[in-house]
């Protein structure tokens, strides 16, 4: 159990977004091929009702990605990915005005135009490394930017992905990240060692088993497991069959630190945060009686 004290809140238009609790982020994808099925909306106006259905389910903020990233996934342009999420974007926006919105790209101009449509937050598979705009733009804007570890790009990253110390090397990227940022003016930061994302099992699962080091970073920690291969393969299964284990797997990274899950079915992890919580609440009980 991490004994951490709450990072510092995202801060946007006069709001914030605090981390004394853990946070749900919904997961929705303009994408007609990302991994998980249900999680696609390439309809704008579908889109918007799965927004407010994830918000009614306990959804505390929602990431909107046009690109699949999935293994093996081919790049689109910016202006491929953005007639993907500016429509989308604006739905959802006019369905829920006050709902913390994140756009999942690591290309500049989609990030800097999905802001000035009404996303509040960049969440960068890239770290701010794959586009040679982005770092300055995550300074200029100063919104909240999660920044993730990946080996290698979406194309190659699951080409038989190597560490000497998985947990150690990842720590290492996302301290350099952070700092290299802040020296550039970014202030609202927060991290996602990216399971999956250049890892074998083996490397998620000694990720998610030292998950509480990546808290002490500081700042906000992302864990994003969500009916990932992670899950399914160990299992012998398919993402369809993944809830189960996403459960088991958010309760375990809860218990390590985590401050956001990121998610394709809120209204069973927000159960998770609820029963942790209830856990957390026992233990502190304990220590004042």
């Amino acid at each position: 159990m991490s004994t951490i004290t709450p990072p510092a809140p995202f801060r946007f238009k006069g709001t914030t977004l605090d981390f004394t609790t853990p946070r749900i982020m919904g997961v929705l994808n303009a994408t007609p091929d990302s991994f998980h099925g249900d999680s696609r909306v390439m309809q704008a106006k579908k889109a918007a009702q799965r927004a407010v259905q994830m918000v009614a389910a306990g959804a505390d903020l929602l990431d909107i990605g046009g690109q699949s990233s999935r293994p093996g996934a081919t790049p689109l342009s910016a202006g491929e990915e953005l007639a993907r999420v500016l429509p989308v974007i604006e739905e959802i926006r006019n369905a829920l005005p006050d709902c913390p919105l994140s756009i999942d790209t690591y290309q500049a101009e989609v990030a800097r135009q999905a802001i000035a449509a009404g996303c509040d937050i960049i969440n960068d598979i890239g770290a701010g490394r794959l586009d040679p705009e982005m770092e300055d733009l995550m300074a200029d804007l100063n919104v909240p930017c999660i920044l993730m570890h990946m080996q290698g790009t979406p194309e190659t990253m699951q080409d038989r992905p190597q560490y000497e110390h998985p947990t150690d090397e990842v720590l290492a990227f996302l301290t350099e990240r952070l700092e290299t940022l802040r020296a550039k003016g970014a202030e609202q930061l927060a991290v996602d060692p990216g399971f999956g994302f250049g890892k074998t099992l083996a490397h998620n699962f000694q990720l998610l088993d030292h998950f509480a080091r990546f808290a002490e970073l500081g700042v906000p920690v992302l864990a994003g497991v969500s009916r990932k291969s992670m899950i399914y393969k160990t299992l012998s299964s398919v993402p369809e069959r993944a809830l189960n284990g996403t459960s088991v797997l958010h309760a375990w990274a809860l218990e390590r630190g985590a401050h956001i899950l990121r998610v394709h079915d809120v209204a069973e992890a927000k159960e998770c945060v609820k029963l942790h919580g209830a856990l957390i609440q026992h233990r502190t009980s304990l220590r004042h009686d």
